[in-house]
């Protein structure tokens, strides 16, 4: 017997427990049938004020994220999604590779990862060579995030860091900085921009920025739940979040 509302498929999605955005994105993203079930990583809302303090709150999340597997495991989901990003870029392709497969290890489960799906959204799209990024992290951070986009075969042309004070300040940053962030980062020389940071508010943000750019612009949370439904056979079209969830 089937879950009375999650009756095509149930998803875990493992998200930092000071992650405000993962869950009411990929809550409008959501089609019928399909059912959201949130597993919170114990998260100390640490400031992150430097490279050095920012790498270690990731990797602390990245560390904590089994035990959210265990909690979520108990509601018999169908696939996971991990709804935090940094750690999944981490060590290049190597290291995404190792991560996921850990989450997958656990559960018995397919699992998606924020990286993997960045890449397969920009393949998607198809044509894109070059592309720009931008984050909430610390150029620490960005460092990894470049490296596994070089890895995974793109031309990273520039990127922008934002630098939040803490994990719960990445919530906090207004439209208009986001949207001039987009501005910055975009040129004749760039095919798509990315962006990371799965607990940044961007998702309908960078629908709209595809209008008045006139080329892929990626956020990461709409990325990840795209390829875990593509993934799971679940073709569904979904309006307001950009070409990816609509044309592909």
């Amino acid at each position: 017997m089937r879950d009375i509302l999650g009756w095509r498929h149930r998803f875990g999605i493992l998200g930092p427990s000071t992650n405000t955005v993962v869950q009411p994105d990929m809550e409008a993203m959501r089609p019928v049938g399909v059912t959201n079930h949130y597993s919170r990583i114990f998260t100390p809302n640490a400031d992150a004020i430097s490279n050095e303090t920012f790498m270690t709150g990731a990797r602390l999340i990245g560390q904590n994220t089994l035990d959210a597997v265990a909690s979520v495991m108990t509601s018999s989901p169908d696939s996971l999604v991990m709804g935090m990003s940094a750690v999944t870029f981490f060590g290049g392709m190597a290291g995404a590779n190792a991560f996921q497969a850990s989450l997958e290890q656990a559960s018995g489960l397919q699992a998606t990862v924020g990286s993997h799906a960045c890449t397969a959204a920009l393949r998607a799209y198809g044509g894109v060579r070059r592309l720009a990024f931008m984050s909430p992290y610390f150029p620490a951070a960005n460092h990894e995030v470049r490296g596994y986009f070089r890895e995974a075969g793109f031309d990273v042309v520039r990127d922008r860091c934002l630098l939040c004070p803490s994990w719960t300040a990445i919530a906090t940053i207004p439209v208009l900085t986001i949207r001039d962030t987009f501005r910055e980062l975009d040129g004749d020389d760039v095919d798509a921009i990315v962006q990371v940071g799965t607990n940044l508010s961007a998702a309908r943000l960078c629908a709209a920025a595809e209008l008045w750019l006139g080329k892929p612009v990626i956020a990461i949370n709409t990325a990840t739940y795209w390829h875990a439904l593509r993934g799971n056979g679940i073709a569904d079209k979904v309006a307001g979040f950009g070409r990816l969830l609509e044309d592909f």
